[in-house]
């Protein structure tokens, strides 16, 4: 655990000297003040413009930071030859992976929580008052960040065995596929051939499921999330990133890295 907490420290760190994250940052909390603008300008909606444009913003943000800093935790540490020190320690490569990707969900907690607060703030002043039922906002950006941990997880495994660009399309088409998993599952009355529809509905249990995530609409509306979804969000979260890491660390395992 002290190897692991050591390169996740370091690559937090590496992550956070990195100005790109703050401009992207920067972005979303600019995003946030001009939904106040456009809330102001809707009446009747204000709150719901506001959540709807904020939430949009941190998720667009750390979709962006998941998938083009994550395709390059392996590559970049090839390129650079601070692998192959690293790896002559006592160092495992499961260990490398399992830290780096702590590490970058690290620096995505922080940043979606300097985002949240953003939102928080935004909401305080078009409202005046906070009430108890937005604290949902909150339980929203838990879903987001748990919805990037599956999309840094993926973006690390394909960055084991391919290209950076590979891995940019191959992360980003899964997480676009993932997005129309219940639809996969309900092609029964389509007329795609029986065949297509089996094959669409089997492999809808194999890609992440990030239709559960999406809890905006509910929060811009001010109803609550059940406790129940999310121990089942977190679990299946813990869960497919434990698989997906698994399967990255038996192809790097292998990969011959003369």
């Amino acid at each position: 655990m002290t190897r692991i907490a050591a390169v996740a420290w370091n690559t937090f760190r590496e992550a956070v000297r990195d100005r790109v994250l703050y401009n992207l940052v920067f972005f979303a909390l600019l995003m946030i003040a001009a939904s106040v603008f456009l809330g102001q300008i809707s009446l009747g909606i204000e709150t719901t413009v506001l959540i709807t444009v904020g939430l949009s913003a941190v998720s667009l943000i750390g979709l962006l930071i998941a998938i083009f800093t994550g395709v390059g935790l392996v590559s970049k540490e090839i390129d650079k030859r601070t692998l192959y020190a690293l790896l002559s320690k006592p160092v495992r490569r499961w260990e490398f992976l399992i830290g780096k990707f702590g590490g970058l969900v690290l620096t995505l907690t922080v940043n979606m929580a300097a985002m949240a607060a953003g939102l928080i703030l935004a909401l305080l002043f078009v409202k005046h008052s906070l009430e108890r039922g937005d604290a949902v906002v909150l339980v929203a950006i838990y879903f987001i960040l748990l919805k990037i941990a599956i999309v840094i997880a993926l973006a690390l495994l394909f960055s084991c065995f391919t290209s950076q660009l590979l891995s940019i399309l191959f992360t980003a088409g899964l997480y676009v596929a993932g997005l129309f998993v219940t639809q996969m599952r309900n092609l029964s009355g389509s007329r795609l051939a029986p065949m297509m529809q089996t094959f669409f509905s089997w492999i809808s249990y194999v890609l992440p499921n990030f239709e559960n995530f999406n809890v905006m609409a509910a929060t811009a509306h001010g109803r609550a999330v059940p406790a129940a979804l999310i121990l089942q969000n977190t679990a299946y979260a813990v869960l497919y990133c434990g698989i997906v890491l698994g399967a990255a660390t038996v192809v790097f395992s292998r990969r011959n890295l003369k």
